[in-house]
């Protein structure tokens, strides 16, 4: 395990513990916020595709956001995690069309699309733990996310990365590693922080 390996498992541990001890209330007070804050963000805004995920346990909610988002008219594609670990897509139809998968996920039950559809998306809301100054996200480690940013690199797109988190969860240093890739923007329900490039 390399240094940076065993500091970010440290900050993992450490920022799951304080989503666990998160109440319900919080949890929705949370996720309304990050609704709001989100359909005024100008990446939201203009976008005619967003791939986005179903926010699960004590992650900020998205679910409220995914609705707002489908409702204004934005194609929304959700993951489907495949058993090697990489992201298929299908679209968003609502509620309704979600089923329970593997690890505890909520998935689109629609047509699947590909792994190459992410590349369409104008912008990409990317789950995390924390993002620092930089603009460096830490995921949990399962390299999902990791394998889309490198296939939107090998495209030769660049959508916004936007990630949605705590206000406690905008820390002072994330370590990195060669593959980890900074996002644009991190919505907090405080606010937004933008990242130069």
């Amino acid at each position: 395990m390399t240094p940076e390996m065993s500091e970010k498992t440290l900050l993992r541990s450490r920022l799951l513990a304080a989503r666990a001890a998160l109440t319900p209330e919080s949890l929705g007070e949370t996720a309304e916020s990050l609704a709001r804050r989100g359909m005024e963000l100008a990446e939201l805004a203009g976008a005619a595709t967003v791939a986005a995920y179903v926010s699960v346990g004590r992650e900020p909610g998205t679910r409220a956001l995914l609705d707002a988002l489908h409702a204004r008219g934005v194609r929304v594609l959700l993951p489907v995690l495949l058993p090697d670990n990489d992201l298929d897509w299908a679209a968003y139809e609502g509620r309704e069309a979600l089923a329970k998968a593997g690890r505890g996920l909520l998935e689109p039950t629609g047509p699947r699309l590909g792994p190459e559809a992410v590349c369409a998306a104008d912008t990409v809301l990317l789950p995390g733990l924390a993002v620092d100054g930089r603009g460096m996200r830490l995921g949990r480690g399962g390299g999902s996310y990791d394998r889309v940013l490198a296939r939107l690199a090998r495209a030769g797109v660049d959508p916004a990365l936007v990630v949605l988190l705590y206000a406690d969860e905008v820390v002072a240093r994330v370590p990195e590693e060669p593959h980890d890739h900074p996002v644009h923007a991190v919505v907090t329900p405080e606010g937004v922080t933008r990242f130069r490039p």
